[in-house]
Parts: structure tokens; C-alpha cells; sequence
């Protein structure tokens, strides 16, 4: 029987798998709320995101358990998504469809940018402890960060 291992990063540690989206864009469809069957509630909204020298793309966003401030994003207003990649099987019209969406954690205006900076160093520490390490000690240099 095979052995399997996990593959080695670049230093020659295992790494984890790791499933991180980070979007940033503007909201092309404003906030649909809508009540699961287990009694959660769901958001589903749209997020532009413009490529230079490409067509956008326009990506569906999910967030399970939203907070009430989510209703106040409106259409064009740029927003960072960070979540995870997520494909859902279910049941339409009896047969069965799927979708994939960005299943956000956090849905932030740009705006709020120090609230923009603690998800996306959270979004950093998840891929990698050691990465969020180096970060920590280069923004303590000057070296990266804000």
C-alpha cells in the first residue's frame, strides 16, 4: 500500500491544505437574506471583481449567521470578501444542481480599513503560522504591513 505524505513546502516542513478566497470588489447584487430549512439565516450577494486587461468576474458570496450590518452594503460600493471556496450540492426541480460560491467569513466596505487589515491578517495566519510570524516581526522593523 502506498504511503502518503503531505507535500513540503519550500523550507522541506509539511504543509496543511488550505482553502482561502480573498475578493476585492465592488457589490453587483445587493444582499439577499433568506431562512435556511434548519432555521439559519443566509446572505447571498454578488461581488465584482475588475481584472486589468480581462473581462470582471462576478462571484457569488454566501454568509451563514450575517450581521444585521451586511443590509446597509449597497449596490457598487467596494467591499473585501475573505472566506473559502465552496461547492453545494442540492435538489431543483428533482434533480440535482450544485454551486459555487465564496463562503465568506467576513463581508467589510474597504473602507473600514483597519477592520479590512484584521481579516485579511487573519486570512495570513490561517494559510501558515510561520508566514503570520514573519509578518509580525517585519511589520515590527517597518518592514511590511501598514
Amino acid at each position: 500500500m502506498a504511503k502518503t505524505t503531505e507535500p513540503a513546502s519550500t523550507n522541506g516542513t509539511p504543509t496543511a491544505n488550505c482553502n482561502i478566497a480573498v475578493l476585492r470588489g465592488v457589490v453587483r447584487r445587493p444582499p439577499e437574506w433568506r431562512t435556511l430549512p434548519s432555521g439559519d439565516e443566509l446572505v447571498q450577494l454578488e461581488v465584482r471583481v475588475e481584472r486589468p486587461g480581462a473581462p470582471a468576474d462576478t462571484v457569488p458570496v454566501e454568509l451563514l449567521h450575517p450581521p444585521k450590518s451586511i443590509a446597509r452594503l449597497r449596490v457598487d460600493e467596494p467591499v473585501v470578501v475573505v472566506g473559502r471556496v465552496q461547492r453545494r450540492f442540492f435538489r431543483a426541480a428533482g434533480a440535482l444542481a450544485s454551486r459555487t460560491a465564496v463562503a465568506a467569513t467576513a463581508v467589510v466596505a474597504a473602507t473600514q480599513r483597519r477592520r479590512v487589515a484584521r481579516v485579511l491578517e487573519a486570512a495570513v495566519a490561517a494559510l501558515d503560522p510561520e508566514l503570520d510570524k514573519a509578518g509580525d516581526s517585519a511589520r515590527q522593523d517597518g518592514g511590511i504591513g501598514r
